[in-house]
């Protein structure tokens, strides 16, 4: 007994929780506890793609891996958000076709084999992914497989195993690209447009009809005596229930408060920048000096007149009158201000046409390099676009070429064919200060941020009362996406996103700093869940839609009893209460525009020539006509059908991945985590 006891003292805890799961696993369906265990794991998912769920850590590897790939590409690292969101992209796109694309491009019955492979890579069938890569270009900027075998080679002497990785890379993309061009040709070549589909094209394209045609408006007014019942829009719903799909969103409302330098603040960073402004205009180091006081960076950038509104208009208006060596005063835009100083006047062109090629491990401009320059095409580029490291371009005599040793491209062998005319530019030094909210400016915002999120105490009813107790505005928004980021102009806010998907309806947050100068409180009001709309929230969009159907059955009903036994579109049109109209050059073809409805175009298609038709429920209302003429052009050629028979197949081939995607039930929810 003793020892019994000893055990249930040290093991109480395990016990009871084995006796707990295993009275758990009794009352619960195994299937329910697996699905709710799934749903626990599955939140901390970055996705679903083939049946295998994504984990967040797998994801990260392969971003740092696509990471990776991009710095030996381009020599440089990731420094912004876009091109981080570039990268993601890249790494999620590639997930997908491994894990879905090629597995169903196999079970197809296709196939990429290593023969394939060998010959695709060093063989006789060299892929444009190596072929068109500069990291195997010879001098005179042609792909060279000598220069593919030595890399190959040389992999295992890679000690940081960059070389091994990109080249897998590459290997990886080759293989990916073949299964996407045999599994589209399966599509584009069983897409056949045979002889007589080829003529049907033509002849109904090339048929036009001129009408004459009276309009019975539907109006605005409702009509009492239609009804949509409830049993209607159901049937519809159910019926259609596709066109309802949805990705899970949210209704909400939210306050923000702006933390804004006050007068003070404004009048502190005016004082400061007095400070230091005699230096400012006289200090020889403008790039060390910029560098420690300003918050805009020395540039070389040449300026035009005018281009300098996008910084200031006072700023612009300074520099458009003034002439090398002067200085601005201290100017104000609100609580920015600027100083400035004209350092040079020249005069460049704005615009040139340049010829550029690769030159990999070249030290000069050889005779044959000169000869692949000007059999390459010439680039457009201006003086804000100009590829990095060969800015000296702008400046460059015409038909000289010249070798320069660029950050990121390598060496590159340039020269100028044409410049437009040349235009007078400055080079400026701008000090540029903006003022900062003080502690207690900012803490007076917090403030005010504070005592509304206590009034509205977590709940929506006293949400909307401290909205009407403090005066302030509730910006309500409809379907928040989870990858919601922005909200108005303010970005970076994912925080507001995310606290409001892990909230229920009816619940106000607490204050949600955004870019420590946006106090957010956030209220739920709506929770749209992921897969089919509830029918309460279509069913107002339905009966509007039966409505019409009802109406325009109606009308056209009643036009047909009030014209019954007339063959005449002048006395229709008087019977009516309408006029007559017409319409010339009336056609159903698929590649022009037409301004009718297109109800009235598919009846004229089909019409007799003479005889009075209709009436035809459009959408605007309802139609009697006549064809008075029947042509049949030339207008619409055998090139014609054949360019929109290929804009056809290559829609179709756009649209293989996305379908493959939506039958597959792909989860893309990495919004939840960036």
């Amino acid at each position: 007994m003793a020892v019994l006891q000893n055990i249930r003292v040290k093991f109480g805890v395990v016990i009871s929780v084995i006796i707990a799961l295993s009275l758990l696993s009794f009352i619960l369906d195994p299937t329910t506890l697996d699905s709710a265990l799934s749903s626990m794991s599955s939140k901390y998912d970055v996705g679903l793609i083939g049946g295998k769920a994504i984990s967040y850590t797998d994801y990260q590897d392969e971003v740092q891996r696509y990471s990776t790939i991009n710095e030996i590409v381009s020599g440089t690292s990731v420094t912004n958000e876009r091109q981080q969101e570039q990268i993601r992209n890249s790494a999620w796109q590639g997930l997908v076709d491994k894990y879905l694309f090629v597995r169903n491009a196999q079970a197809a019955g296709i196939n990429v084999g290593k023969a394939e492979m060998v010959a695709l890579t060093v063989g006789e069938m060299t892929s444009p992914v190596l072929a068109q890569n500069y990291a195997f270009l010879n001098e005179a900027g042609e792909f060279d497989s000598a220069v593919l075998s030595d890399f190959v080679s040389n992999l295992d002497s890679d000690p940081s195993g960059r070389s091994a990785l990109y080249w897998n890379y590459l290997q990886n993309t080759i293989n990916t690209q073949q299964y996407y061009a045999k599994y589209g040709s399966l599509f584009t070549a069983s897409d056949f447009q045979n002889p007589l589909m080829l003529r049907k094209a033509i002849e109904e394209n090339n048929e036009s009809s001129d009408i004459e045609f009276v309009l019975v408006p539907y109006g605005f007014t409702t009509d009492s005596t239609i009804t949509v019942s409830g049993k209607e829009i159901k049937a519809y719903y159910n019926s259609h229930k596709d066109f309802y799909k949805q990705v899970a969103s949210r209704d909400m409302e939210y306050v923000v408060f702006e933390v804004k330098p006050s007068a003070e603040d404004i009048s502190a960073t005016n004082d400061a920048m007095s400070e230091i402004y005699e230096e400012f205009a006289t200090t020889t180091n403008l790039k060390s000096f910029l560098s420690k006081n300003s918050e805009r960076a020395y540039s070389e950038y040449w300026y035009k007149q005018g281009e300098l509104n996008t910084v200031s208009a006072a700023v612009a208006s300074f520099v458009d009158g003034a002439k090398k060596g002067d200085v601005s005063t201290i100017l104000s835009d609100g609580d920015h201000f600027y100083g400035v100083r004209v350092l040079a006047e020249s005069k460049k062109p704005e615009t040139i046409q340049a010829r550029v090629i690769a030159a990999p491990g070249a030290t000069a401009v050889t005779d044959s390099l000169k000869t692949v320059l000007r059999l390459s095409e010439p680039f457009a580029m201006t003086k804000a676009n100009i590829f990095a490291g060969l800015e000296d371009l702008l400046d460059a005599p015409l038909n000289t070429p010249r070798l320069y040793n660029t950050p990121m491209y390598g060496p590159l062998v340039a020269e100028v064919v044409e410049k437009s005319e040349l235009i007078p530019v400055k080079q400026v030094a701008i000090l540029e200060k903006t003022a900062l909210a003080s502690k207690e400016t900012f803490n007076n915002y917090y403030s005010q941020a504070n005592k509304f999120a206590t009034l509205a105490n977590g709940s929506l009813e006293n949400y909307r009362a401290a909205v009407d107790t403090m005066g302030v505005y509730s910006h309500p928004m409809s379907n928040v996406l989870e990858s919601t980021a922005s909200y108005g102009a303010i970005d970076n806010a994912k925080e507001v996103t995310r606290w409001v998907f892990d909230n229920k309806p009816g619940k106000v947050s607490n204050i949600i700093t955004v870019n420590n100068n946006f106090f957010f409180v956030a209220a739920v009001t709506g929770v749209h869940k992921e897969g089919y709309a509830d029918i309460k929230e279509v069913a107002s969009g339905i009966r509007t839609l039966l409505y019409n159907e009802k109406l325009a059955e109606k009308r056209a009903a009643e036009v047909a009893e009030k014209i019954e036994g007339m063959d005449d579109l002048q006395a229709i049109a008087e019977a009516l209460g309408s006029t007559v109209s017409s319409q010339e050059d009336v056609t159903f073809s698929s590649m022009r525009s037409q301004s009718l409805d297109p109800a009235l175009i598919g009846a004229v298609a089909s019409a007799p020539v003479g005889k009075v038709c209709g009436p035809v429920a459009g959408a605007i209302g309802t139609y009697v006509f006549k064809v008075t003429g029947r042509d049949t052009g030339a207008f619409f050629t055998e090139d014609d059908a054949k360019n929109y028979q290929t804009q056809k197949s290559q829609y179709m081939s756009q649209m293989i991945l996305p379908v493959m995607m939506d039958i597959d039930g792909v989860k893309d929810n990495r919004a939840r985590f960036y």
